[in-house]
């Protein structure tokens, strides 16, 4: 029997606007013989030849079934982008319903990180942040995740919290020749359908990957049978890339993405989703050698195109009927080259990027006789930004030190008169243009005695504010029950980061303990102003942006791992976090003590793993941001896997329970309560041909 949730706390995403001038300390100098291993990392990004790995990044194996049975990071080869993030042991998730999940690095989401597609940057089209980039792209078209922490992710943009770059999946002129699959997977929890194929071609000239996948959710299920009305969805994403190699190293590739989510509910807020689609396209050169002894020279031109259309026509209780639609369009290009000798490694890198965020809203009163109300939610903003990123890995004997820059300059037109007039009723003399300089620098080193493993650094970074948090205009917040405004004179947000890891790496066990703390100067966040009226029905009051004097993030984890017998290993993670302003309030969406254990056995064509993770209670909220005590929970997960062969071709199957005690629970990051699945089985095969 399924009972019905009908009364889940309903909020709109803040918009983050303030005011706007540009002015940033000069900290640099003394940085740069400091340390850094990128303490929120997690295996070793890249090879660095010679030089000892000194980027402890994050790399989450995103695809292919192929890995399936190898792949230790996640139980369910078709899930969402959303689970296989959530599953790192970075990155959380901010929940808003079943789809479009927000990454969270560091206690940080959207506008303190940097997240690109394979370089790119994109930014979503919604002002309640509905549509997080990663939304825009499917498990079927990825290879990986690299998250890096802090400033360790400077090299794809001006960053705060960190990056998270998602690798699209490519041929890469292997000599496969035709290779393709069909993929299909089911849920019990919400009757998810899923169902894929993929069609690739590649040898040493030439290669085209092309890639397909459809989705569709009903209604989920929280423990103990309690149904969670408005978290349906249906997408479909497809892909396709391909690549020319016209010799001598010199390669031209390009790709294209189109993604398309429909009828999307988000039961802890007061709308939902008609429309969410995404353009996504580029051009590459790859050069093997370059000027002088440069070599690897890239060079990536890309545009695309994001529409978002909230609603609520599927809504029963609504004060007043609202479309709010939002556009976002960006064109941008990178261009990089690395230099190396015995002991350095260069890269050098310009990039630049110009989005137009345009978002407006109307709302159509009961009473027919009334007139409707339009106002611009996003005053058609062009953000014009064009950066220069330099880094060297230096060895040192058995150390390596990494020394890294980036400088920014940032440029805000408000195009929209009316969108601009709106502001001014706040800001009177604000200008419809604004220029912003933007800075980072790191030092970070590595070193190892045997099996001990050191890792340390310091760095500095800034950051402007988001559209949202600059021009934002009455964008409600159902988190908290407030009205946004933005504020265009708002400074620039500032950090100063310190790092640490130490590890100790045995043939058959593993330990590490890290930890980073960040003092961030200028802080931006939502102040309540009791001098303005609400624009919302049934708001609590107004917020504006401001910058707070301080805040200070901690975050400690210590994860382990063990290969008990060579077919047989276990690992596991805890984690504390805090996070608190210059008068000791609680910072909004800080995660509870956590922790998480996976036993996995893999013994050729068979697989199987037992999972659990929970959190202790959250004590460290703050009622101000509408956060409240959240319980204390453990769930299990438990999966089966197994290959078949039929001559070259491969069948791949996949059967496993989450939640498997059926635990109604939420956790801190689940906006205003919205619980979780409940137990939920599910099955996925593959069929590759070879």
């Amino acid at each position: 029997m399924k009972t019905k949730i009908m009364g889940l706390p309903h909020r709109r995403m803040v918009a983050e606007p303030k005011r706007v001038s540009y002015y940033i300390g000069i900290l640099c100098g003394l940085f740069f013989f400091a340390t850094h291993g990128d303490a929120q990392q997690l295996k070793v990004d890249i090879g660095q030849d010679s030089v000892l790995p000194i980027n402890l990044s994050e790399v989450i194996v995103i695809s292919s079934f192929k890995e399936t049975l190898e792949h230790n990071g996640h139980t369910k080869p078709l899930s969402t982008l959303d689970e296989y993030l959530e599953a790192s042991q970075k990155v959380n998730m901010i929940k808003r319903g079943a789809y479009a999940w927000e990454p969270v690095l560091n206690d940080m989401s959207s506008e303190r990180l940097s997240i690109t597609i394979d370089g790119m940057r994109i930014f979503g089209a919604c002002t309640d942040k509905m549509d997080p980039i990663t939304s825009y792209v499917d498990v079927s078209n990825l290879s990986e995740a690299h998250v890096c922490s802090g400033q360790q992710g400077a090299e794809h943009g001006c960053t705060i919290g960190g990056s998270i770059d998602l690798k699209v999946e490519k041929s890469n002129f292997r000599p496969t020749d035709w290779v393709g699959s069909l993929e299909m997977g089911g849920e019990s929890g919400n009757n998810a359908q899923i169902i894929g194929g993929e069609l690739n071609y590649s040898d040493e000239r030439f290669y085209v990957d092309t890639d397909i996948i459809y989705r569709n959710a009903e209604n989920y299920t929280a423990g103990g049978g309690v149904e969670v009305p408005f978290s349906q969805f249906e997408k479909y994403n497809l892909s396709t890339n391909a690549g020319y190699s016209f010799g001598d190293d010199r390669k031209l590739s390009a790709s294209f993405i189109f993604d398309e989510a429909r009828d999307v509910g988000y039961p802890a807020l007061p709308m939902d989703v008609s429309l969410a689609q995404a353009f996504i396209g580029s051009v590459s050169w790859l050069q093997k050698g370059f000027l002088g002894g440069f070599t690897d020279w890239e060079t990536k031109l890309y545009a695309n195109k994001v529409t978002h259309i909230m609603d609520d026509s599927q809504r029963p209780d609504v004060p007043i009927r609202m479309d709010m639609p939002g556009w976002s369009d960006t064109f941008g290009y990178f261009s990089q080259a690395k230099w190396k000798n015995e002991k350095h490694q260069v890269l050098l890198k310009l990039d630049g990027y110009y989005n137009l965020s345009l978002a407006e809203m109307t709302m159509y009163p009961n009473d027919p006789y009334e007139r409707t109300m339009f106002m611009l939610t996003w005053p058609d903003v062009r953000t014009l930004n064009n950066g220069f990123y330099a880094e060297d890995v230096i060895k040192i004997k058995e150390s390596s030190v990494k020394l890294s820059t980036r400088l920014a300059v940032q440029n805000f037109n408000i195009a929209d008169e009316f969108g601009l007039n709106s502001l001014r009723i706040f800001y009177p003399e604000m200008a419809r243009r604004q220029t912003r300089f933007l800075r980072s620098v790191s030092a970070q080193y590595h070193t190892n005695l045997k099996a001990v493993h050191f890792n340390g650094g310091l760095s500095y970074g800034d950051r402007a504010p988001s559209v949202t948090e600059g021009f934002g205009f009455y964008l409600f917040n159902s988190f908290d029950n407030h009205d946004y405004i933005g504020d265009p004179d708002l400074k620039n947000e500032k950090s100063l980061e310190g790092n640490a890891k130490i590890s100790l790496e045995k043939e058959r066990f593993s330990i590490g303990l890290e930890g980073n703390y960040f003092r961030m100067a200028d802080y931006i966040l939502g102040e309540i102003d009791p001098a303005l009226s609400v624009m919302t029905i049934g708001a609590d009051g107004v917020k504006i942006y401001r910058n707070l004097e301080n805040a200070d993030l901690y975050n400690v984890s210590l994860d382990t791992e063990y290969k008990i017998l060579k077919e047989l290993k276990w690992s596991g993670v805890v984690s504390y976090h805090r996070g608190t302003d210059q008068d000791g309030r609680n910072l909004p969406f800080i995660s509870p003590f956590a922790y998480s254990s996976n036993l996995q056995y893999v013994h050729m064509t068979f697989s199987g793993s037992l999972a659990m993770r929970g959190a202790g209670r959250q004590v460290n909220f703050n009622p101000d941001f509408g956060e409240d005590e959240t319980d204390a929970y453990t769930v299990f997960s438990l999966s089966l896997g197994k290959q078949f062969k039929f001559g070259s071709d491969d069948l791949y199957v996949k059967l496993g329970v989450e939640n498997l005690f059926d635990a109604y629970y939420s956790t801190y990051s689940d906006w205003k309560n919205i619980p979780r699945m409940g137990r939920n089985f599910f099955m996925t095969v593959s069929y590759a041909i070879n």
